[in-house]
């Protein structure tokens, strides 16, 4: 188990989730990072005195400087900032929880710095898998998965000899708020609608991909990077009680599952204790109360940008970069009231079809393509 850590994404839901937990394995965080959540933020440092922090927003970093001078934690901004607490000397271990493709830069630095990585930043795989698997490999850094699906599957494997022994994963999926739905009722569907998760509390952006699906599809490219598996043996399976997190099916056809009630505290405890396991302070599942576990294929044609994930990933180069970057630029529309829901899927799409992707060789190549997506869908939603 470690004993230091620094934590970018600190005042978000797994960001403030893993300092739950962080305060009952009493570690010590040495440094925090958010946006400019600074209230929150200025909480977390009064409690957990960290070195370092770093606010991405730099106006906001000016005012938390001042608000917190009679402390000794050091203040840093921007991406600079990020990749300071992402790199700083002291630390064992960084957990990335912070959202959407800032989160790619932090973790190569980290990555550089030799610091063992719990990743709940899924951009990261997504965007910059080929360069950041082979960054770790050089350097001999291990990555955590923290998503609960990843988690799940990282613990089934535990004891595997060999990858020659997976035969597939399945990886379970809530289905959102409007699982069951077709495309004529989701045409109006709301906001506040969007937001209510039937089972996870999660932030703003990741429970609306969680609506759309696109959460699921963007763990599929994840999980083909983190378990070197094509994407033709990972399966997606609805699993509406969130009980099941994920399963193994090995080449003897015997299959693993991890269980637990739907609670981030699990699986970002078992990064930050791996490879052991201790007492936590979550509720223990109880069968008798939960005596229904249901399974059903996903709906590709309604819920399109999980099948819009997987051709990405099948084309390569930087299309997922593409798809990732569409869908982070119209997820932040929708949330502000700009576009309707199934605007999502169909601006995703039309990024697919108009930017050419290109093979990653370089971070450039990478940034790059995801500013054309951006670009594409702020140009195309002036006209909604």
């Amino acid at each position: 188990m470690i004993h230091k850590i620094c934590i970018l994404g600190s005042t978000g839901s797994i960001g403030c989730q893993a300092l739950d937990v962080i305060r009952n394995l009493k570690i010590d965080v040495l440094g925090l990072a958010a946006n400019n959540n600074i209230d929150l933020l200025e909480n977390q440092i009064r409690e957990f005195k960290p070195k370092i922090v770093a606010v991405y927003n730099l106006e906001a970093s000016k005012i938390l400087k001042e608000r917190i001078k009679d402390t000794k934690t050091k203040v840093v901004s921007g991406m600079d900032g990020l990749c300071e607490v992402a790199s700083f000397s002291d630390t064992e271990m960084i957990l990335n929880s912070v959202t959407g493709m800032i989160g790619l830069i932090p973790t190569i630095s980290a990555i550089k710095a030799k610091k063992t990585i719990a990743l709940a930043n899924k951009e990261t795989l997504v965007t910059g898998g080929e360069l950041v698997m082979k960054l770790a490999k050089e350097n001999g850094v291990k990555i955590l998965p923290v998503d609960s699906e990843h988690s799940a599957i990282f613990q089934c494997l535990q004891g595997c000899h060999s990858d020659k022994e997976i035969n597939k994963i399945i990886l379970t999926a809530s289905g959102g708020p409007f699982w069951g739905m077709n495309m004529e009722q989701l045409k109006n569907v709301t906001l506040e609608q969007t937001l209510k998760h039937p089972n996870w509390s999660m932030g703003a952006k990741i429970t609306v991909d969680s609506a759309t699906m696109m959460n699921k599809g963007l763990e599929v490219i994840e999980a083909a990077w983190l378990f070197n598996l094509p994407v033709e043996k990972i399966d997606v399976l609805v699993h509406r009680e969130s009980i099941v997190h994920s399963m193994v099916e090995f080449k003897d056809k015997s299959i693993i599952a991890q269980m637990g009630v739907p609670d981030m505290r699990i699986p970002i405890q078992y990064a930050i204790t791996y490879p052991e396991r201790v007492k936590s302070e979550v509720e223990a599942l109880n069968f008798i109360d939960n005596p229904k576990l249901t399974f059903s294929k996903p709906d590709y044609d309604t819920f399109s940008c999980l099948k819009l994930c997987i051709e990405a990933y099948k084309i390569g180069e930087t299309m997922p970069t593409i798809v990732n970057a569409a869908n982070e630029k119209a997820v932040e529309f929708y949330l502000n009231g700009k576009i309707k829901f199934l605007d999502i899927p169909n601006l995703v799409k039309g990024a697919m079809e108009n930017i050419k992707s290109v093979k990653v060789q370089k971070l450039d190549d990478v940034l790059n393509s995801d500013k054309q997506a951006r670009d594409y869908v702020i140009d195309k939603v002036k006209y909604f």
